[in-house]
């Protein structure tokens, strides 16, 4: 089966400027070279505060679909106490937006972002799904406030493995929990093949393995590209500067 690049980037934080992107965009086509590969992003992407917004759309959403990301999930910027703010900040994403722990208090389905996708790359079925912070909940004081509400991640996460495992060669979560969190959720859910984080910014220069599940985070702020490789049953990753 061919080798397979997976990029991973997380937390922009509106820094993916039209020079980065040109880099990055450089840096994919060098490494993989013609062979297959996915492009994910860990969430944090946009400059707005949590409950700040740009009525037009975000422009760095632009830049990554004309970059071709296959998906990315929600982080808490992304994130917003009413659903049409929300839909507003998404709505320049060319690509799939998940977070599978996100459900609409009043609406149920009525809501701009999927729980995963089911890409095809190289002869492989690759199963990906996003959780993300659970920035409002049943137990909290301003739930009230809340169009939209998020279960715990974890749970979540393990729930959709099972229910993707079977139909996928290889399992992905792209998640914004952060590293403990990511940790926990490796001990969790072991059928992964790769988890690839953001929330805490941390720099894995190579990926981190719990339970056998390999971890991967790029910092932050367009400071890195990450880039795994699956080739022959193993998993190698390394982190490139922009």
């Amino acid at each position: 089966m061919a080798r397979l690049h997976l990029f991973h980037t997380n937390d922009f934080h509106g820094k993916l400027t039209d020079e980065k992107a040109a880099i990055l965009k450089a840096h994919i086509e060098r490494l993989a070279a013609g062979e297959p590969y996915v492009l994910l992003d860990a969430g944090d992407a946009v400059s707005a505060g949590n409950l700040g917004f740009n009525p037009l759309g975000e422009p760095l959403l632009a830049r990554m679909s004309a970059l071709g990301y296959d998906a990315m999930t929600m982080g808490n910027r992304e994130t917003h106490p009413s659903l049409a703010v929300v839909r507003t900040k998404l709505s320049k994403a060319g690509f799939p937006v998940l977070c599978a722990n996100g459900y609409a208090k009043n609406a149920a389905g009525n809501v701009p972002f999927l729980p995963s996708v089911l890409l095809e790359r190289g002869g492989r079925r690759i199963g990906v799904f996003g959780v993300t912070v659970p920035m409002a909940t049943p137990q909290k004081v301003d739930a009230a406030l809340w169009d939209n509400l998020f279960a715990p991640p974890i749970e979540t996460a393990k729930q959709l493995a099972a229910e993707l495992r079977p139909q996928c060669d290889l399992l992905i979560a792209l998640t914004h929990i952060g590293i403990a969190q990511d940790r926990k959720l490796a001990e969790a859910v072991p059928e992964l093949d790769l988890l690839i984080g953001g929330h805490t910014h941390v720099v894995l220069e190579q990926p981190e393995v719990v339970n056998g599940v390999p971890i991967v985070q790029a910092g932050s702020h367009a400071r890195y590209l990450g880039h795994v490789i699956f080739e022959d049953g193993n998993v190698t990753g390394e982190l490139i500067s922009l």
